[in-house]
């Protein structure tokens, strides 16, 4: 049966589904050859790992100037130069083997990463059905998840087979991300949102459980990106053409898994995801602060990476109890207050690793807790008027219209 590509391009969860492919190509190819690329180029310690990815996500941070942006372009047009600039940052990396160089190069990756993400949330949000929202994110993360092990796959060979430098294997993942990025702008027409957003930056305290649910996925994801990985270079050994292949494994999970638990999230709803995803974590944490085989904690990581798949419940959770109209302007304070944690937490406990690794994954089990606890406030049944429940008898907490 012929495929309709004319079809297809009318639609824009096509459009969000191509795009899903290109973040990974460039992004799991930085990821998995920065620890050993710092370490081996740039001879970067914990305390240096630390700053870099500190610095990395300052972009995160400041996503609320999407906003802005959006002032004078559409978010559609913002995604594609964003993806743009995360391609170039990643292609460019591998010229520049030093730490002022790796500074410069992650910052114009970053800003591409971070607004992208920003943008495509938010894209996401207005043009999806409630009804199978979490059914197409999980889609988009199974895509990704196929992309990066493409990227994991290709980083490996090229050390192991073709035996590629570093300036090669960055400039091909980034490359890669910068054509799809081109193809997207080219193919697609521009798709209108169906509420007309605010141009305003939006902060509404009914929605406190979503931010706080936000924050701590942010210090979460901390602890994943930067020192359970460092963990893996730093204590086990792992090298250059092992790392990609653990990644490889938790992307073919997630690339599985991922549209199921969307689905599971569709029929269960988001408070069991993430009551799962939160004790999960916190053996996980706690698994890292003890573990002393090296395959033992290779194992841990990919159950640590499967498990960001449960994060789509926390974006339903805002699209079912959010103002239509505040989709855009909450994706960029969402990404601001999840990188709060993104910004502190690397420079600060890239010092207390270099005083106790272990120190660091017990205050990874205590962010989890705490997610537990926020987790178990979410309502069986979310939406305006039905935000949280209370602390005291666990029903629907009264909220202002702010």
């Amino acid at each position: 049966m012929a495929i309709d590509l004319k079809g297809a391009r009318k639609r824009p969860e096509i459009l969000l589904l191509l795009m899903a492919t290109a973040t990974p190509l460039a992004f799991s190819v930085w990821q998995a050859l920065l620890n050993n690329f710092a370490v081996e180029r740039a001879a970067f310690t914990g305390v240096e790992m630390g700053i870099l990815q500190s610095i990395r996500e300052v972009p995160g941070f400041l996503s609320f100037a999407v906003v802005f942006l959006l002032l004078v372009m559409r978010e559609q047009r913002l995604a594609f130069l964003s993806l743009l600039l995360l391609g170039i940052g990643t292609a460019v990396t591998g010229l520049f083997p030093s730490v002022v160089g790796l500074l410069v190069t992650t910052m114009i990756m970053s800003v591409g990463f971070h607004y992208y993400e920003t943008v495509q949330q938010s894209l996401a949000l207005q043009w999806l059905d409630r009804k199978t929202a979490a059914q197409w994110l999980g889609r988009f993360a199974a895509a990704g998840s196929f992309a990066a092990i493409a990227a994991y796959g290709l980083t490996s060979l090229s050390f192991r087979v073709l035996e590629l430098d570093y300036v090669w294997i960055y400039a091909i993942g980034g490359g890669a991300t910068i054509v799809i990025a081109v193809l997207c702008w080219t193919m697609f027409p521009t798709f209108h949102a169906k509420v007309p957003q605010r141009k305003q930056l939006v902060f509404r305290s009914r929605y406190w459980l979503y931010y706080g649910l936000v924050f701590m996925s942010g210090a979460r994801r901390q602890i994943f990106l930067v020192f359970a990985t460092f963990m893996l270079v730093e204590r086990f050994k792992f090298d250059a053409s092992e790392i990609p292949l653990i990644f490889l494994v938790g992307s073919a999970c997630n690339m599985v898994l991922a549209p199921r638990i969307g689905r599971l999230i569709d029929r269960w709803g988001e408070r069991p995801a993430l009551t799962i995803e939160a004790v999960s974590l916190i053996v996980i944490f706690l698994g890292y602060a003890v573990v002393d085989n090296r395959w033992a904690a290779a194992g841990l990581y990919v159950l640590d990476f499967v498990f960001f798949a449960m994060a789509i419940a926390i974006k339903t959770y805002f699209q079912k109890i959010g103002d239509p109209a505040d989709i855009a302007p909450t994706a960029g304070v969402s990404f601001t207050i999840n990188h709060i944690a993104a910004v502190i937490l690397p420079f600060a406990l890239g010092f207390l690793w270099v005083i106790s690794p272990t120190a660091v994954f017990v205050a990874g089990s205590g962010f989890a807790v705490v997610s537990l606890i926020l987790s178990r406030l979410v309502p069986a049944d979310p939406g305006p008027g039905r935000e949280s429940l209370s602390f005291r008898r666990f029903r629907p907490a009264a909220t202002a219209a702010e």
